[in-house]
C-alpha cells in the first residue's frame, strides 16, 4: 500500500535524534516505502473549510550529524495526505488549540490524524487523570492558595506542579515546614491567576517514573523507569533523570487495563502513561517521548508497531 505520511513537528534541524520519537517514527515509515513529507506549525493554514499546508519531501538517515534531507516547498490541500503525525511539543496554548482546529478539518477530508485532534484538546496531560481517579494518588486542582495549603495540611508531602509543563519544568514538592511555601504557590499559581495541580508525593519516585508506552490502547511490556539524579524529585530525563529498563507489574498492566479503551474510544494512538509506584501521575498525549530508549534497551521497534497500527485504520 502506498502512504503518504505527513508530520507537524518542531525544526528537525534542532531534534537530538538519539532520543527523539518523532525521529524514530519518520525511520520506521521510511523503512516501509512510505512517502513523508515535513510540516511545521505555522505551515498549516485553512482555506475556506478545506487545510492546507506549505509542505517539504522529507528522507531520514540514522546519523548523528546528517540525518535529513528536505526538498523544495510546495503548498497543497493536505487532504493528499493518508496520514499526519501531529508531534508539535506543548505547551498547548492557543496556537496549539487552532491548529488542532486545523488538523480537525484534515479528518473532516479523510485523513487520518495521530493522535486525533479533538482528543488532544480534550486530553489534558494532567488533568485527564481525573476521568481514571481509582488509579491515582490524591490530588487537587487549584488556583487557590489556601485550598493547595488545605492539601498540604492533609497529606504533609506534596508534589505541585502546572498544568500545562513538560519535561519536569516548574515542579515543586513541598512540605509542611517548607519556609519557601508562599512563594511557591505564588510562583505556581501565579498569584491566583493559574491553576495549578497538586498530588500526594510518593515515596516510589526513587525507584523511577515509569513511562509506560501505550499503541492504540496497548502497553508495550516495558517501561523506562526514569529516575531521579541525587537530590532531585524529578525523573525527568530532561531534569537529569537517568533511564533504566523495568517489566510492567501487574498494577502497571492494571492501570493499563482501565486506561487503554478510553484511549482507543477517543482515537488516542500513541500516548505515555507516567507511573509512579502504584499511581498513575499523567497521561501524556501530545508527543510522548522514549521510544528510542525502550527499542535500545530492548531491541525493539515501538515505532514499527505503530506504523502496524496506523495501517491496518488506513486500511479499515
Amino acid at each position: 500500500m502506498d502512504i503518504k505520511l505527513g508530520i507537524v513537528m518542531d525544526p528537525i534541524g534542532s531534534i537530538k535524534v538519539h532520543k527523539d520519537s518523532s525521529f524514530a517514527m519518520l525511520l520506521a515509515a521510511q523503512k516501509r516505502g512510505w512517502e513523508l513529507f515535513y510540516m511545521e506549525q505555522d505551515d498549516l493554514f485553512l482555506d475556506d473549510s478545506r487545510c492546507h499546508a506549505t509542505m517539504q519531501k522529507l528522507s531520514v538517515r540514522d546519523e548523528a550529524r546528517d540525518w535529513y534531507s528536505l526538498s523544495e516547498e510546495r503548498t497543497a490541500a493536505v487532504d493528499e495526505l493518508d496520514v499526519i503525525l501531529m508531534r508539535k511539543d506543548p505547551p498547548m496554548n492557543m496556537e496549539f488549540i487552532y491548529s488542532s482546529f486545523l488538523l480537525e478539518r484534515a479528518e473532516a477530508q479523510g485523513v487520518l490524524v495521530v493522535n486525533s485532534p479533538a482528543a488532544i484538546r480534550d486530553a489534558s496531560e494532567k488533568l485527564y487523570t481525573a476521568w481514571f481517579s481509582q488509579c491515582c494518588p490524591p490530588t487537587r486542582v487549584s488556583r487557590d492558595a489556601v485550598r493547595l495549603k488545605e492539601f498540604l495540611a492533609e497529606h504533609g508531602d506534596i508534589i505541585v506542579k502546572p498544568l500545562d509543563g513538560m519535561g519536569g519544568a516548574s515542579v515543586f514538592r513541598i512540605q509542611e515546614d517548607d519556609p519557601n511555601l508562599n512563594v511557591i504557590l505564588e510562583t505556581i499559581t501565579a498569584n491566583g491567576r493559574t491553576s495549578a495541580m497538586a498530588q500526594r508525593y510518593i515515596p516510589e519516585i526513587t525507584e523511577g517514573d515509569k513511562r509506560i508506552l501505550m499503541i492504540n490502547g496497548e502497553p508495550f511490556p516495558h517501561a523506562l523507569a526514569r529516575i531521579p539524579a541525587s537530590g532531585e524529585t524529578r525523573g525527568n530525563l530532561a531534569a537529569g533523570g537517568r533511564g533504566e529498563g523495568v517489566d510492567l507489574s501487574e498494577r502497571d498492566r492494571w492501570i493499563c487495563d482501565q486506561v487503554g479503551p478510553a484511549l482507543r474510544e477517543q482515537g488516542l494512538m500513541f500516548v505515555g502513561l507516567d507511573v509512579i509506584g502504584d499511581y498513575l501521575t499523567e497521561i501524556n498525549v501530545t508527543s510522548p517521548t522514549c521510544i528510542r530508549e525502550l527499542d535500545t534497551l530492548y531491541n525493539a521497534d515501538i515505532a514499527g508497531q505503530l506504523m502496524d497500527a496506523i495501517e491496518v485504520r488506513l486500511n479499515q
